[in-house]
């Protein structure tokens, strides 16, 4: 029963390391971009013919109400 636990605690123990991910490299970045550069994007994608004037005016409305 003892050589059971201690063969279970060591499977646990190589299962947790294992989780580790092998020593792989997570990079994030993160970018905040102004009301008024998402104001010029969005009237360039408006200008350009990627969205309707109303998807325009609605999405306008979300930038010019969040609080950011």
């Amino acid at each position: 029963m003892k050589k059971l636990t201690v063969v279970l605690i060591g499977a646990v123990s190589l299962l947790v390391t294992a989780c580790g991910g092998g020593g792989a490299h997570v990079r994030s970045e993160v970018t905040t971009v102004s009301k008024g550069q998402q104001l010029i994007d969005l009237k360039k994608a408006v200008n350009e013919g990627a969205i309707t004037q109303e998807e325009y005016d609605k999405e306008k409305s979300k930038i010019l109400s969040s609080a950011n």
